[in-house]
């Protein structure tokens, strides 16, 4: 693919686009370039926020590029301070192992795993002396540190910034000297981490990266930023019904920023479904089924698509429960609190969770309304429990 073509492909939706004309030079080469992206296994759960970098990155694959993952197992015993207002609890090796583990099967949902290479910064961190460090650390200064918007606010509201916390960017900007990256890819928020790996690279005579970063997506509520812990992700591992199910409850105004960054339509499609929208010939409705029935073909396949639109349509046009709903039995010879019968079915995390979903009116038994947060049930006779509109349980003791 001829240079400027690619180049289109690669700036398309991005934020930050640094180091064009160096990436052009290398691409001239016809070699394929090392594209760096590097996480920190800080949580195991991926979602479509993640989708958006990672996306990108098979784009780079596509075109012949090779990925280097680079799993922060030392860094992430650290814990990027990227956007938080206070010092992060370091994670265990354990709790690094184990959701290392799970970050890679999930990955390779979406990158290609032949043109990808895994590794841990941990191979040449681990090794680094106190010299080492101090070379590294003599790279910045405190005041170029303080630039930071993050350190910059705690600092000024005297929040605590630990020494530690100045060492993670040039810890993270070291793995692209070890690496030698031609390109790294990040979220929007992880601009002046990316940069410190362009400037180190230059301190320690390699050729620079050139720096692309991708927005920040916007979760199901339409405001604050795709996260599990508030709620309004859509997760890589969930059912399709509910993948699909969440995409439809996405606001109207951020469907063209959805479909820019998470599907692959040409900018002709995109076109037509941003004119559609703005003119009123398309629906957001129909927009919506569609990019739902794209994220979950790409997740589970085609069937599995056109099954998750119909029961879609089962639930919430004709008002009705969806088919199959799992049978869980448990050896109970007594009354089971309301609470903690939605706790055992899986339906909510916590009774703290389950209260506030009955306060809600979102508890159904057997398609009625639960208001009684002190109820209990028998469960000799089979009973089906609901959640809101999307989770359900068929239950009884054995």
């Amino acid at each position: 693919m001829e240079i400027d073509k690619q180049i289109e492909l690669i700036k398309r939706g991005s934020s930050d686009f640094i180091g064009e004309e160096e990436l052009r030079k290398k691409l001239r080469t016809g070699k394929p370039l090392i594209i760096k992206w590097g996480a920190d296994p800080s949580a195991p759960d991926l979602h479509l926020g993640h989708m958006v970098v990672l996306k990108k990155l098979r784009l780079f694959q596509d075109l012949g590029h090779k990925v280097v993952f680079i799993i922060g197992d030392f860094t992430g015993m650290i814990g990027d301070p990227s956007g938080k207002s206070e010092t992060r609890k370091p994670l265990s090796k354990e709790e690094v192992k184990k959701n290392a583990k799970t970050y890679q099967d999930q990955v390779f949902k979406v990158l290609d795993k032949r043109k990808t290479e895994v590794v841990f910064n941990s191979k040449w961190l681990s090794k680094m002396d106190l010299a080492s460090v101090m070379k590294l650390m003599g790279q910045y200064t405190v005041a170029r540190m303080l630039e930071r918007g993050d350190f910059k606010e705690r600092f000024r509201q005297n929040r605590e910034i630990s020494v530690v916390e100045f060492l993670y960017p040039l810890l993270q900007g070291y793995d692209s000297v070890e690496t030698g990256s031609d390109v790294e890819l990040g979220g929007h928020d992880q601009i002046f981490n990316i940069l410190v790996g362009r400037e180190l690279q230059k301190a320690y005579g390699k050729d620079q990266q050139a720096v692309l970063t991708m927005p920040l997506l916007e979760g199901t509520d339409g405001s604050m930023k795709m996260s599990k812990s508030l709620g309004n992700y859509i997760g890589f591992t969930e059912p399709a019904k509910d993948i699909f199910g969440k995409t439809m409850s996405i606001p109207d105004e951020l469907m063209v920023k959805y479909y820019e960054l998470l599907t692959g339509l040409s900018n002709k499609e995109l076109a037509d479904i941003t004119e559609g929208l703005k003119t009123g010939s398309l629906h957001p409705k129909e927009a919506k089924v569609l990019l739902g029935k794209i994220l979950v073909e790409y997740f589970y396949g085609k069937d599995e698509a056109e099954k998750a639109e119909k029961e879609f349509d089962l639930v919430f046009k004709n008002k009705r429960l969806p088919e199959n709903i799992p049978l869980k039995t448990f050896d109970v010879n007594e009354k089971v609190p309301i609470t903690k019968l939605l706790v055992m079915s899986g339906l909510v995390d916590s009774t703290s969770e389950a209260k506030r979903k009955i306060e809600e009116g979102g508890v159904k038994i057997n398609e009625q309304k639960i208001t009684d947060k002190n109820m209990s049930f028998d469960l000799k006779d089979e009973i089906t429990i609901s959640v809101g509109k999307r989770k359900h349980a068929r239950v009884k003791c054995v």
